[in-house]
């Protein structure tokens, strides 16, 4: 089923159903098989994206500069040192004059109700590269990488290993539930996901067949998982609390011996990067067959380039 998706904005994946993120996903797909086949679009010509960064990006930057530019369009990137955001100016009036000027708005940075604002006063499109609280377009790559890679989502599992809390956990757990993909997030009782997410998630599954787990315990988490999946264990902005999340987390690393407690010889590994190798992942998984991790960053930029064809044209 396409969807309607026209002049939307991308904030959290709750702002979704799961025939638009269905949609999605099929339209990422084609315009991946173009790229492949080096079939040349140019459906964003004259238009401009304005990409505010408040934190350092790769993958997210990459994928949004390559994905519009290829397209023909005029990708803008602006720091918190070269603009007014929130400083001299406030984020409702940057939002009204980037509005003016541009036809759709990314954002990545830290605190959620900027992206929030931006959205509620620019009047155009809004796309959320990441904040504190969510990281929409990362899981969509990784759906992406999962259905690729099994032929389908539905009745498949997910496992995160690391920090519940974080945005890709929260993410995650909300974009698997509304496609139907069992979700299990393992991780130690003290950074388990906020109850709202989990409720939601529980929501979502009911209506499609998925599930959601919360659990400290490895082996019960992993056992049958499809994917494993982790991320670094202290994100930006909480670098002073590294040394505590390596003792908390020491026994969530994703190495040979968890893979194998899964249980399932064709599970895949999966990271949205950067990785910190031998901390949440050992080389050894994330080097070896079982790894996922650079289609899905590829596929960053084929769902960005699906989710701005489908609400900007």
């Amino acid at each position: 089923m396409e969807a309607n998706l026209s002049r939307r904005s991308l904030l959290r994946l709750l702002d979704l159903t799961g025939d638009e993120i269905r949609s999605l996903l099929d339209l990422a797909a084609e315009v991946k098989r173009q790229r492949r086949a080096g079939e040349t679009q140019q459906r964003f010509v004259g238009r401009t994206l304005a990409m505010l960064f408040e934190k350092r990006s790769t993958r997210t930057r990459c994928a949004f500069e390559t994905a519009f530019g290829e397209e023909g369009g005029h990708p803008v990137f602006l720091s918190v040192d070269d603009i007014q955001l929130g400083t001299k100016e406030s984020i409702e009036d940057t939002a009204r004059v980037l509005g003016r000027m541009f036809d759709a708005i990314m954002f990545r940075g830290f605190k959620h109700s900027t992206v929030d604002k931006l959205q509620a006063y620019s009047g155009v499109p809004v796309y959320n590269g990441l904040t504190d609280e969510w990281h929409p377009t990362q899981v969509l790559a990784d759906l992406m990488t999962v259905e690729e890679h099994f032929g389908g989502l539905t009745g498949r599992h997910v496992c995160y290993c690391g920090d519940g809390r974080n945005n890709v956990a929260r993410s995650l757990a909300i974009g698997c539930a509304k496609m139907g993909v069992h979700i299990t997030i393992v991780t130690p009782q003290a950074l388990n996901p906020d109850r709202t997410v989990v409720d939601r998630a529980e929501t979502e599954a009911g209506r499609t067949g998925g599930s959601i787990r919360v659990t400290d315990s490895v082996e019960f988490g992993v056992k049958g998982a499809d994917a494993v999946y982790t991320d670094v264990w202290a994100s930006m902005g909480e670098e002073d609390k590294l040394a505590e999340r390596i003792a908390l987390l020491s026994p969530y690393q994703v190495n040979e011996e968890l893979m194998q407690k899964t249980g399932n010889s064709d599970c895949i590994f999966l990271h949205c990067l950067p990785a910190v190798k031998e901390q949440e992942v050992t080389t050894e998984v994330i080097e070896g067959r079982r790894s996922l991790v650079w289609e899905q960053a590829e596929n960053r930029k084929h769902t960005i380039k699906a989710l701005m064809l489908a609400t900007m044209l």
